[in-house]
């Protein structure tokens, strides 16, 4: 980690409008960095048993590390058509003990990002904002990653730019921003200036100052060539994007209108990481028969996002509750999927995608029938 990590930084800031950009191996550790930083803050620091507002559908890594810091989960229902936190319960999920709210937007789609930050500045919470998923999205014209307190992003090798692994955490604050600097390496006080707001001085020595430990941390530093590829990937963003937001209006063309189909309705300007589908509940789609014809194509598809995470066994390690019924989280995880975009131009895999499910996705109700693909 070096001056190429430095540069990648400084134009990840630069692009995204915010004051500090602190790399770390992954989006994950970003998440975990940006937790443990809120816990060492000056005033009104995270404190175990605090509560936390979240989605029920996310990754998995939004959540482990509020348990790992002994947070209590408080989780709220997503809409059905947006995949994003329900922020019209927000109010009712809101106890005493709330201290955050974990604003995720799902696969490039922007959450309710300006509701969330109204609501926590109205309430003194912190707004942690998870856009791992959703780089390049934009909500009002403001980068979605950059509403929260602090925002975290992802450059995994499957995501809208990629450094093969890597991450990346904003934010405006320069208390925090040095906090996650020191937690990213150690603990340690190298990396932070001698007017720091964490107020560590040098003590004169040089010999006891390379290795002085200031706080917990880890070891969750990026690799030095991760800075490099990263500057050459925020060069190309802008034209990536592009391809993926055309290759979305094709796949909105020609799946829209069909009611067996419930796509991902766009909010703000999405990122586009991906194209989810959820087969209509109320039509009996098989949607065992869906994928296996997707197989036979040779069409990949995976689970939206996580699922519910609630659905998933790591739950029981975690102090949770929810506020109301989950109900569209778990439709969303037994009826839906998502396929891949790219940022290439892929109109005939899409009009293929459809030409398969026009014939898999059978219904039970007489009569039902989906337009064909249009020429």
């Amino acid at each position: 980690m070096g001056d190429h990590v430095r540069a990648f930084e400084e134009a990840f800031a630069a692009t995204f409008g915010v004051k500090h950009a602190v790399m770390v191996n992954s989006g994950s550790s970003a998440n975990l960095v940006g937790v443990a930083a809120l816990f060492h803050t000056r005033h009104r620091p995270l404190q175990r048993g605090d509560e936390v507002i979240v989605p029920a559908i996310s990754w998995a890594t939004t959540f482990h590390p509020l348990q790992q810091y002994g947070l209590k989960l408080r989780f709220l229902d997503v809409e059905l058509d947006t995949l994003n936190m329900d922020v019209s319960r927000l109010e009712a999920a809101l106890t005493p003990r709330t201290r955050m709210v974990m604003g995720v937007s799902i696969l490039g789609n922007p959450a309710a990002l300006d509701v969330i930050r109204r609501f926590c500045d109205a309430h003194g919470l912190y707004f942690f904002e998870d856009n791992c998923e959703s780089l390049g999205a934009t909500l009002n014209g403001k980068a979605c990653g950059t509403f929260g307190d602090l925002g975290t992003f992802s450059t995994f090798y499957s995501h809208h730019i990629s450094t093969m692994e890597g991450g990346v955490l904003v934010t405006d604050s320069t208390e925090i921003a040095h906090l996650a600097r020191a937690v990213r390496n150690h603990g340690w006080a190298r990396d932070l200036p001698a007017d720091s707001p964490l107020g560590p001085q040098p003590i004169g020595d040089p010999f006891f100052e390379a290795y002085r430990f200031i706080m917990p941390g880890y070891n969750v530093r990026p690799l030095e060539i991760c800075g490099a590829v990263g500057l050459e990937q925020l060069k190309k963003l802008p034209r990536m994007l592009e391809m993926r937001r055309a290759n979305a209006a094709h796949f909105v063309r020609i799946f829209g209108g069909d009611e067996r189909f419930i796509l991902q309705r766009e909010n703000g300007c999405s990122s586009w990481f991906s194209f989810t589908i959820i087969l209509n509940p109320s039509l009996g789609i098989d949607r065992a028969r869906v994928m296996a014809a997707m197989r036979e194509a040779d069409i990949g598809f995976r689970m939206i996002t996580g699922g519910c995470f609630l659905r998933h066994e790591a739950a029981r390690f975690f102090d949770y509750d929810t506020a109301g019924d989950i109900i569209n989280a778990n439709i969303a995880h037994d009826h839906g999927f998502f396929v891949g975009n790219h940022p290439r131009d892929l109109t005939m895999e899409i009009s293929g995608l459809r030409e398969v499910l026009d014939c898999a996705a059978q219904t039970s109700r007489a009569g039902v029938r989906g337009r064909s693909v249009p020429s």
